[in-house]
């Protein structure tokens, strides 16, 4: 078991990279993954397919409901976003984008932060190396800034179920850190992103997106949730002796897979009431940074690149090593 297990998790790794069906049809290579390691771990029962179905309704439903948002009030959303684009320099523009959707992301939950924005990205005229990496930087500032409290994203929640805790505790924890983190992600959004190479002052206007396109956005999401939930419950017989009890520094590096698997499930096999703050502090950093890494990381890295079509080596190419970066950074000046 074990072995089938370790040849299924390396080809959620490499798959994506190595074979164009898997780039293609991302959702459905990792559901198909997820159903071979879920029978390969023998945890298949009626609890499990009873989760899976529900528990992508809430985050489909949201998606659903956000792009519908989008396409009725898609004007005046966009001339607003112009008018701020034309009223700043492009630099401290692109900078508050990502501090301040960071910062509201644990209030109105990552997913509607991710479908807000995508809606910012395409009314601005950057091109697609620039634009794909926006996403990535803002992503990150989601993923950190949705943590803060349990409204944020599934990773929170569980994590302050498992570690009993009052709604506030993720956010007296983590809040300098990852308020922190999200100030640096402006900065280096503003030196890195450069100003668009077209005349200023000209109203970008889009193409109001179709009902299809937006159910067929929804169902991917699903499906998507469906696979990180499959994943998360197959790989747990291998995770779960080989992290329990480990020291900080370990689990913080571990958890860099996280990059492919969903991190609320590690962050259950890996939390418990008896862990000193430290330690917790590790876990969930090393789990919220390397989310950003890759595509099936974090929900929002999902519906930004399902929405803007990156694939999962453009998203590679940038946001690993960047994720690389910050974990190196983030071990020395704070977990070492």
């Amino acid at each position: 078991m074990t072995v089938l297990l370790l040849i299924l998790l390396f080809a959620v790794l490499l798959g994506p990279f190595l074979f164009s069906f898997a780039e293609r049809q991302l959702e459905l290579y990792l559901f198909t993954l997820g159903i071979g390691a879920v029978f390969i771990a023998g945890n298949w029962n009626k609890a499990l397919l009873h989760t899976v179905v529900t528990d992508p309704i809430a985050i489909t439903c949201a998606v659903l409901l956000a792009g519908w948002l989008f396409r009725v009030f898609q004007q005046p959303f966009s001339q607003s976003i112009s008018f701020a684009e034309r009223l700043m320099p492009s630099r401290v523009f692109v900078a508050l984008i990502v501090i301040s959707i960071g910062l509201v992301a644990s209030f109105i939950t990552a997913i509607i932060a991710a479908v807000l924005l995508v809606s910012i990205i395409s009314l601005l005229d950057y091109d697609r190396r620039t634009q794909i990496r926006l996403v990535i930087l803002s992503c990150y500032a989601i993923g950190l800034g949705a943590v803060l409290t349990p409204l944020g994203e599934p990773l929170s929640t569980i994590a302050t179920s498992r570690l009993d805790e009052s709604f506030f505790y993720l956010f007296n924890l983590l809040g300098s850190d990852v308020i922190t983190a999200i100030l640096l992600l402006g900065i280096i959004t503003g030196i890195v992103i450069a100003p668009p190479h077209v005349k200023r002052g000209k109203e970008k206007k889009l193409e109001k997106e179709s009902w299809t396109a937006i159910i067929i956005r929804s169902v991917k999401v699903y499906i998507f949730v469906m696979a990180l939930s499959l994943l998360g419950t197959g790989f747990e017989p291998l995770l779960s002796p080989a992290l329990e009890g480990k020291s900080p520094t370990f689990l913080y590096w571990t958890n860099m897979i996280s990059a492919v698997l969903d991190n609320a499930t590690l962050a259950s096999i890996e939390l418990g009431p008896t862990m000193d703050e430290p330690t917790i502090r590790a876990i969930l950093m090393g789990l919220l940074i390397s989310g950003g890494m890759l595509i099936p990381g974090n929900i929002p890295n999902i519906i930004a690149a399902g929405k803007l079509s990156i694939t999962s080596k453009e998203w590679a190419r940038f946001g690993f090593p960047f994720g690389l970066i910050a974990m190196i950074v983030y071990f020395f000046v704070v977990v070492y």
